[in-house]
């Protein structure tokens, strides 16, 4: 591909709304264009990449028996109905009317369609199992869209769905579409991990999450290298902690505090250890407000309180309703004396605590001597909560955990019967009897893959493409079209790699050999090869990684052949 007639404009403008590396980079290179919040045009220069990427995809499924489809991206309202989900999913889903006033939703996964294409046509275990695939557009209208093809509202993502006669059959195809992703990442030249996750609204029974790893990330890994466990922290858990001595010693008594709301400020007051202080937090859910009771030197996950009580949506209250729960102002709440019929969820790491201290729930006073033999204390529902930090114990081998960021490219879900029993998804078995299908589902975010690859796999001049998802693998850069030799040989250079099988892009711009460098180190093709005059008269040229940038004086005759070698060198797997 000739530069000049290719739609590629690079920019060195830094789009005004861009917070990570991989937005900023993809706008400069040409490979994305904003419409509208959320939604992007794929420019020619990304829509390759992301092409490479769905070769890969398409690949891989097709070895681990998955077959491929293409749904209605305009899902009625009935299908979700039937399942449940067109109330529960929330305001993230795009709902319209067509001209007869009828509901429609812009699908933001494809369950109950392919549940219904299934339930037509499939009947007897004879026709189990089934594992199907698309790659098309979703919608979720974000309230919030942001760091590009990482969060945005309109996005290009791989959905597969299978269905088995059990929970065995589902297991079989659930570590082979596991394996698949596996295949997959490596064949992307991606550090990643596989790791435990919550099933948000997906649903099923478990869940995990594929992990490129990078700094910019913006989820949180637990992770151990002992063992090999993993999990999103939304999800992690931790091994025993080691408890705190016990509280001071003597009935429950009532401990003026004036001023003191935090734990840090009360436990120095009280001369006590963080650890001894149950803190009381209450939180607004879709089902009403909960209370929630973790240790004071360790912090409450929402996304593991929801799943506790069953609530989507968890975010802690404000001071009207902490009064209304607690009567006491925000810092000194307690589990003492609380609102008539509230829900309280302890964290675990506070069960054996004894002679505590909580808030009084009244301004300025703790409670001290605080156990949970005590009358007064509400009901409690045990769960864990705890957002687990680097050093905690590993929940299978007791090593210390890690923490490190990643970003999610792959989510694959144990679904059951969550969406084939309401919907009357069902098959008849050997004895005649009619079952509901056991589902999976696997999702793979194609934009997404692509943002996660830059945010590993970059540095302050442009991206560094792995060789799988660049673009174009070879850049051949004549520094001026001035020189008739320069462009010949470029030329050449560009033809023979081309008959050669490279995917080549030959920069014939009339641009100054600044302009020319700045570009290629912004777009990132993984082997460059430069033709100078200077030292063409030599009868070299000079070839370079894209990744070290290693200056390589070539001769001609061999500028072909070195350029194929270094390609090679490209599919080292990544460190």
């Amino acid at each position: 591909m000739r530069w000049s007639r290719y739609f590629l404009h690079t920019t060195r403008e830094v789009p005004s709304d861009a917070e990570v590396v991989s937005h900023r980079l993809m706008v400069r290179a040409g490979m994305i264009r904003k419409l509208a919040a959320g939604i992007y045009t794929y420019l020619p220069f990304g829509w390759r990449s992301l092409r490479k990427l769905m070769t890969i995809v398409r690949r891989e499924l097709d070895a681990a028996g998955a077959v491929e489809l293409n749904m209605p991206a305009i899902q009625p309202a009935a299908l979700w109905e039937e399942s449940g989900r067109w109330e529960k999913y929330g305001k993230e889903l795009l709902r319209l009317t067509d001209r007869h006033e009828r509901p429609f939703c812009f699908g933001p996964t494809h369950e109950e369609v392919v549940t219904e294409a299934v339930r037509g046509a499939v009947k007897s275990y004879r026709q189990l199992p089934v594992n199907l695939f698309q790659i098309q557009v979703k919608f979720r209208d974000e309230i919030r869209p942001r760091f590009g093809l990482m969060r945005g509202r309109e996005f290009l993502m791989k959905d597969g769905y299978s269905f088995d006669v059990d929970d065995e059959g589902l297991t079989v195809t659930y570590d082979a579409m596991g394996r698949a992703y596996e295949r997959i990442f490596e064949e992307c030249q991606l550090r990643f991990l596989r790791v435990e996750a919550d099933s948000g609204t997906i649903g099923g029974t478990s869940s995990h999450e594929f992990m490129v790893l990078a700094e910019t990330g913006e989820s949180e890994i637990a992770s151990c290298a002992a063992c090999g466990y993993g999990a999103n922290v939304e999800r992690a858990a931790a091994g025993a902690l080691e408890p705190p001595p016990a509280g001071p010693e003597g009935e429950r008594r009532v401990v003026e505090t004036p001023g003191r709301t935090t734990v840090d400020e009360v436990a120095a007051f009280l001369g006590v250890a963080p650890a001894q202080i149950v803190k009381t937090l209450v939180y607004e859910t879709e089902n009403g407000p909960v209370v929630a009771l973790g240790r004071g030197d360790r912090e409450i996950h929402p996304v593991k309180l929801g799943n506790a009580v069953g609530a989507a949506q968890v975010q802690l209250a404000g001071e009207t309703t902490v009064r209304e729960i607690t009567g006491s102002p925000v810092g000194y709440a307690g589990p003492v004396g609380l609102a008539e019929g509230v829900a309280v969820v302890a964290d675990e790491t506070v069960r054996p605590l004894t002679g505590f201290v909580t808030g009084a729930n009244r301004a300025d006073a703790h409670l001290v001597g605080v156990n949970w033999t005590d009358e007064d204390l509400p009901a409690v529902t045990w769960a864990d909560l705890l957002t687990v930090t680097a050093g905690d114990p590993c929940p299978r081998c007791g090593e210390e955990l890690a923490i490190t960021r990643g970003i999610e490219v792959g989510h694959i879900f144990r679904l059951g019967d969550a969406y084939s029993e309401p919907m009357g998804c069902v098959y008849t078995d050997e004895n005649g009897d009619t079952r509901p299908m056991i589902m999976g589902c696997y999702g793979l975010g194609i934009g997404r893959t692509i943002a996660a690859a830059i945010e590993q796999n970059h540095d302050e001049k442009g991206i560094i493409w792995p060789r799988p998802l660049a673009p174009f693998e070879v850049l051949v850069m004549p520094l001026t079209s001035r020189d008739p030799e320069v462009v010949r040989e470029a030329e050449r250079i560009y033809e023979e790699l081309r008959a050669k099988g490279a995917d080549v892009l030959l920069d014939d711009r009339d641009e100054r050999p600044g302009v020319k460098f700045n570009d290629a180190d912004l777009i990132g093709v993984p082997v460059r090869v430069v033709i100078g005059s200077r030292s063409l008269a030599e009868g070299k040229v000079e070839l370079s990684h894209r990744r070290d940038g290693e200056k390589r004086p070539t001769s001609t005759a061999r500028a072909v052949e070195r350029a194929l070698e270094m390609l090679l060198d490209e599919d080292a797997p990544a460190g």
